[in-house]
């Protein structure tokens, strides 16, 4: 089992950053891929990002690309969202996932992930 628990949500207006952190525990961290989705009221839960076991190869949404970085410090057990330039748009929970294999065809699905975080709240008003 891996736990994952998402910190660093919060209120940003328009324009602003916030750095979201995702710090795992139970099994060797760095044996895992990790992603980033998000979840808007009333809509499907999106793919943000995405990065493989050593971080070397990192996939982004289309929508956050240019704005967002995903990185992760496999010696702290945590992967990182660094969120720039946000936008009312961008409002949602977003949860933090990990997967023990890894697939660029495939780190978009959220069936792909085998454990998730409990999400943070991201909000940002115009």
């Amino acid at each position: 089992q891996v736990q994952l628990v998402e910190s660093g949500g919060g209120l940003v207006q328009a324009g602003g950053s916030l750095r979201l952190s995702c710090a795992a525990s139970g099994r060797t961290f760095s044996n895992y891929a990790m992603g980033w989705f998000r979840q808007a009221p009333g809509k499907e839960r999106e793919f943000v990002a995405a990065l493989n076991r050593s971080g070397g190869s990192v996939d982004y949404a289309d929508s956050v690309k240019g704005r967002f970085t995903i990185s992760r410090d496999n010696a702290k057990n945590t992967v990182y969202l660094q969120m720039n330039s946000l936008k009312p748009e961008d409002t949602a929970v977003y949860y933090c996932s990990a997967s023990s294999t890894y697939s660029r065809f495939n780190i978009y699905r959220a069936s792909f992930y085998n454990y998730w975080g409990q999400g943070t709240q991201v909000t940002v008003s115009s």
